[in-house]
């Protein structure tokens, strides 16, 4: 999970060197997609916590072979281990990083408009920091999906 947040991170300082317009849009898309997802996760997340409880207590499972002790409460119990994860922690997580990264990426697009000439093009200051910016981040992102995979013997 940090290396998918470096990889924002960076991400964030690459659009915001390179042109302030963009950045803009990866703000804007940033809260929105992280809105509704952290929305989904908490509701997922009660839902198979619900679902658990429901099978649990309801009289109507209760004698019929599907309460507690029937595959169809392994099945909650499964669900609400992911579920719990879900709604406490996950989804508020989300939260921070969406506020650090609108943050410090006004900072940033800040400081790279100050680094530009005085007409607004690029210096090669500016354009050798978005790219090694954009790197960086391609590196980590590339590092979070790739480089952290579990290896071994397939049976």
């Amino acid at each position: 999970m940090f290396n998918i947040f470096l990889g924002v991170f960076f991400a964030t300082l690459a659009f915001a060197f390179y042109e302030s317009f963009f950045f803009i849009g990866f703000l804007v898309s940033t809260a929105l997609f992280g809105l509704y997802q952290a929305i989904f996760m908490a509701n997922a997340g009660g839902a198979w916590d619900n679902a658990k409880k429901i099978v649990e207590t309801d009289p109507a499972y209760k004698g019929t072979g599907r309460g507690k002790g029937s595959d169809l409460h392994a099945a909650t119990v499964v669900g609400d281990t992911v579920g719990d994860p879900f709604k406490d922690t996950s989804s508020v997580a989300m939260n921070p990083v969406i506020k650090f990264s609108t943050l410090f990426g006004l900072l940033a697009v800040e400081l790279a408009i100050s680094m530009k000439n005085g007409d607004g093009t690029h210096t090669s200051t500016t354009i050798a920091l978005t790219i090694a910016f954009f790197l960086v981040s391609a590196f980590f992102v590339y590092r979070s999906f790739y480089g952290m995979q579990i290896t071994g013997a397939r049976h």
